[in-house]
């Protein structure tokens, strides 16, 4: 069975204290990827529910959502981008069934 190399504490100081700076960025990152992901999701569950209203506002919020992730570097601008394009097209058309 193929185990896992343990990992090896720092030696150096700066090591040791970069190292603790790691987990505490790692878990705001892995926050905000699963704000991001659900954030997305909802949106794309109203769409497939047929409900404008809600899918409209759940999309104004997810837009700021991404904005904010593209700014902090957890994903690249573009695909932030790709992704905010993505989603607008879906509300987009659910409107325009609608309507």
């Amino acid at each position: 069975m193929a185990t896992k190399p343990k990992k090896k504490n720092p030696r150096l100081a700066s090591g040791r204290k970069r190292a603790r700076q790691d987990v505490k960025l790692n878990a705001a990152n892995s926050s905000l990827r699963s704000k991001y992901r659900t954030a997305v999701k909802n949106v794309e569950k109203a769409v497939v529910a047929g409900d404008k209203t809600k899918a409209q506002e759940l999309f104004a919020k997810a837009q700021s959502i991404v904005d904010t992730i593209a700014d902090k570097g957890i994903f690249h601008k573009n695909k932030a981008a790709r992704d905010k394009s993505r989603l607008a097209a879906k509300v987009k058309t659910l409107a325009q069934a609608a309507a």
